[in-house]
């Protein structure tokens, strides 16, 4: 789709969330720029673009066009260092989470005079997604921070990341963008995917390729106590390994429970509110628990689709 934002790192704008650029402004402006902060968000809101766009402010790098500006566009800055996860080059998709050789080094990294005499500059997207190990070495890194260093750490579920991590970082945290936002992002694209995305461009994209149809599909047929065919887990299968695909199953899922248990109560049927209300919240844990810890998030959608079937068995 021609109408893509350009990648985070090419981002020349930041749409939204002028409040957390005001808020880092004032810091840089007081001379006390905190070294760590954590940008969290709900997926696809532009997490990992305004982490790059707070990079360039810190490396004199905002103009796109100078020689800083495009070193960083071309991923070559020697002050700035970027860990997310990786391809798996014999799955061809990104591995389920960041372990702790893709963190180590950062380490060496910021203990390393800076290359252009500056900060040394470190962003960490998809905190959420480092794995017990890479998470404690971060820890370790944020607890005794040399000068001169700053990181930017985004995350779309801060709720499961340590606390000792959390509570070492300062805050920015972004909700959806507004419906000017996102037409000025995603011109392209209609009003009613942009109205369904909740201030989402990544979710409208997702959208846009016509995966929610799919996902409703599927939520409508385990609600009404469908056994899914050998067709449909294929789908399901693949969906799973779209975090967007993922998240939005889930939140089609958790609405149809929460209806059904909202339903229960008003037809005065408290027992069973109860229990879809206990799904619900089970639900939750299954999601939570399957991006906390990078389960297979194929069988978590299984398990989440059981519930949904078992409701309207009972």
């Amino acid at each position: 789709m021609n109408g893509n934002p350009p990648e985070p790192r090419l981002a020349p704008h930041v749409y939204g969330h002028q409040a957390a650029i005001q808020q880092f402004e004032e810091a840089c402006a007081s001379g006390r720029l905190h070294h760590a902060w954590l940008i969290s968000g709900p997926a696809g809101v532009g997490k990992a673009t305004l982490a790059f766009h707070l990079a360039r402010r810190v490396l004199g790098g905002s103009d796109l066009n100078s020689p800083v500006g495009r070193r960083i566009s071309a991923g070559t800055h020697g002050d700035l260092l970027t860990i997310s996860r990786k391809l798996d080059p014999r799955k061809g998709q990104l591995r389920g989470g960041v372990t702790i050789s893709d963190v180590q080094p950062v380490q060496n990294f910021l203990h390393h005079t800076a290359t252009e005499g500056g900060w040394r500059v470190v962003i960490v997207d998809g905190l959420e997604t480092l794995n017990r190990s890479a998470a404690n070495a971060l820890l370790k890194i944020l607890e005794e921070p040399p000068p001169k260093a700053i990181l930017f750490l985004t995350s779309s579920a801060p709720g499961r990341l340590l606390p000792t991590l959390r509570s070492r970082c300062r805050s920015l945290t972004l909700s959806g963008l507004k419906d000017e936002e996102m037409k000025a992002v995603l011109p392209e694209l209609p009003d009613d995917v942009l109205r369904r995305a909740h201030g989402s461009p990544g979710r409208a994209l997702f959208l846009a390729r016509g995966r929610d149809s799919v996902c409703a599909q599927l939520v409508a047929r385990a609600m009404a106590g469908e056994e899914l065919d050998h067709e449909s887990w294929m789908t399901i299968s693949q969906l799973a390994r779209e975090a967007d695909g993922f998240a939005l199953l889930c939140d089609l899922l958790g609405e149809a429970l929460a209806d059904q248990a909202r339903d229960a109560a008003f037809a005065g049927d408290l027992p069973r509110a109860a229990i879809m209300a206990e799904r619900t919240a089970r639900l939750g844990q299954i999601r939570g628990q399957s991006e906390r810890f990078n389960l297979d998030k194929a069988e978590a959608i299984r398990e989440a689709l059981a519930l949904a079937r078992q409701g309207r068995q009972d």
